[in-house]
């Protein structure tokens, strides 16, 4: 039986979408993956474009609002934010929680090199934190 995870950030645009394409490509069959956000602020094209580079597809996932109703089907809920680890809303006790803080890409300064890297940066701990998860 598939483990059902949801991915949960703040506005579904970066952090959580990178985390369900590196789930969908590094957990084969095991997982059913979804991502939300507290409210849905559509993909973020640099996201597409660094897990791209990666040889991952996030293209075709959409941008969506949580719907409280999924916590009931989830094994585990994973925020990778701060806040939307405290703005997360109350569980079912049949539903593991983890929080994951990963840095915002899309807050980086400077340069376009110097965001991309930042995008790059938070791409790679994410997919090192699913290898773990995992057991890659």
């Amino acid at each position: 039986m598939k483990k059902k995870v949801l991915f949960l950030c703040t506005g579904n645009a970066c952090r959580s979408q990178m985390a369900e394409g590196w789930l969908k490509q590094l957990g084969g069959e095991r997982f059913d993956v979804y991502s939300a956000g507290i409210v849905a602020h559509g993909k973020n094209p640099r996201a597409i474009a660094v897990m791209q580079e990666a040889g991952v597809d996030i293209s075709e996932q959409q941008s969506e609002q949580l719907d409280p109703a999924i916590l009931h089907e989830l094994d585990l809920l994973v925020t990778v934010c701060s806040n939307a680890d405290a703005s997360c809303p109350v569980i079912p006790v049949s539903c593991e929680k983890q929080h994951w803080p990963f840095d915002d890409p899309a807050k980086a300064t400077g340069t376009e090199g110097d965001v991309m890297a930042s995008f790059r940066r938070v791409r790679d701990q994410i997919r090192d934190k699913i290898k773990i998860f995992v057991g890659d």
